[in-house]
């Protein structure tokens, strides 16, 4: 029976089944092989590699690490220092709840951020001079030990572990809040920043959460790699190591404080 399809009466397979002819099985696999059309393909995109984390990470750290030597060298008040930090923290609390890739966000945080930290640690250093220093040093160390933990998987991320992680902050910063509000009624607070044995102990315990969101990140840079994520992400890795890394800085500056005398 003829089609009244004009493409399928046109079609030359169409033609040949009219005049009663029978493809073989070569000539089908041939037809199978070398298909009239191609089905569009999407254009690539190149996946997420450690190079791209280690790379947007120095360009992060870098960031700050400018930012606070500028910051440092022009001897910035604590006044604007601490409206930096404001906006530097605005900016991270977006990239954070958005999980944003953006290099310009990221980029602001480190910048802003980074002028609250040299300022930072210009007063510490006028207190206790080298200070910074040991600080700088005792962080990278905190660095290298957790990555070799992850690395020879001593400790172990799992779902559970993450959990403890994120609940531990949330009340580590609570408690911090509740210190900060009773420190307008009570000289100190509740002691927990403050040179004493408690003080101590919750630096060391703010340490110690930093290394476990060190944890957090090198895991979620090994899935994502292994996930095949977007070379993008790799901007959302290098922000959550910076944050950490800051978070450790700051914590063993105030840790080292309370046992180094004036000079």
């Amino acid at each position: 029976m003829e089609s009244k399809n004009p493409v399928f009466s046109r079609s030359p397979y169409t033609h040949q089944q009219q005049q009663g002819w029978t493809p073989s099985p070569e000539h089908l696999q041939g037809m199978y092989d070398n298909p009239a059309y191609a089905p569009p393909t999407a254009p690539a995109t190149r996946t997420m590699t450690i190079d791209d984390v280690v790379v947007r990470g120095f360009m992060t750290l870098g960031t700050l690490v400018v930012a606070g030597a500028a910051s440092w060298y022009f001897e910035v008040g604590m006044g604007v220092a601490v409206v930096s930090a404001l906006i530097g923290v605005v900016l991270g609390l977006i990239a954070s709840f958005k999980q944003s890739t953006s290099p310009p966000l990221i980029l602001g945080y480190a910048l802003f951020y980074g002028v609250f930290v040299g300022a930072l640690s210009r007063m510490y250093e006028s207190f206790f001079n080298g200070i910074v220093l040991q600080a700088v040093i005792g962080t990278a160390l905190a660095f290298a030990a957790v990555l070799t933990v992850y690395s020879l998987r001593i400790v172990r991320v799992t779902p559970k572990f993450t959990k403890f992680v994120v609940a531990a902050a949330i009340g580590a910063l609570a408690l911090v809040l509740v210190n900060l509000i009773a420190g307008f009624f009570v000289d100190g607070g509740l002691g927990l920043r403050t040179d004493s044995p408690l003080g101590w102990i919750f630096s060391a315990a703010m340490i110690l959460l930093g290394t476990f969101f060190l944890l957090l990140d090198f895991d979620e840079i090994e899935r994502g790699v292994k996930a095949g994520a977007p070379e993008k992400f790799a901007w959302q890795c290098a922000f959550g190591l910076t944050l950490s890394l800051v978070w450790i800085y700051l914590e063993v500056l105030r840790f080292i404080s309370y046992f180094s005398g004036d000079d």
